[in-house]
């Protein structure tokens, strides 16, 4: 097992957020699972200093949304919450996330995040699922309306696009994300 470990600690994650109001659990619970298994875990943001969650979580950015390069990444991830569509729902995001799949690299995203996936136009024929609400279905009509198949589920691997519900699926979304790298 050390061996292992040793060995994925060259391997690297970016983690994109919101510099504010990304949800926590999002971002911590996926972060451990990964660090306590010998990954390396960089942040990135639209602001540099520390990003602030909605439940008043910090977290250090490493370096700007613009400056990430998934070539020297394992895999990307977007992580929601009522920030990440006002901070994230972007030209950098959208470069990104299309150089993170031409790479064949694993992207995920979770929460409401997806919606940027869908926007940005690799979610064409792939099965995913986001957030919504019983009173806000917006999110996934915007995933359907950008050629996804939505799937009423709280983890969807879809090849190496992984995507997930909401923070009660950090967890699992974690272990998935785990799981895809350990291929």
């Amino acid at each position: 097992m050390v061996q292992k470990k040793s060995n994925r600690s060259s391997r690297r994650i970016a983690i994109i957020l919101a510099s504010k109001d990304f949800r926590d659990e999002e971002y911590f619970i996926p972060k451990k699972i990964l660090e306590e298994t010998g990954f390396k875990i960089k942040t990135a943001s639209d602001k540099l200093g520390l990003a602030i969650g909605a439940e008043g979580g910090e977290a250090k950015v490493d370096f700007l949304l613009s400056e990430v390069n998934p070539i020297d990444f394992e895999a990307v991830i977007f992580i929601g919450g009522p920030g990440c569509l006002i901070h994230l729902d972007n030209n950098d995001s959208y470069k990104i996330i299309k150089e993170t799949v031409s790479q064949d690299k694993i992207l995920a995203a979770i929460c409401i995040s997806p919606v940027i996936l869908a926007k940005a136009g690799v979610l064409i024929g792939k099965k995913a699922t986001v957030w919504s609400s019983p009173l806000n279905k917006d999110s996934i009509e915007i995933l359907k309306n950008n050629g996804a198949e939505y799937l009423n589920q709280n983890v969807v691997v879809d090849g190496k696009i992984i995507t997930a519900n909401g923070p009660s699926a950090a967890e699992e979304f974690g272990k998935a994300i785990l799981k895809s790298l350990t291929k």
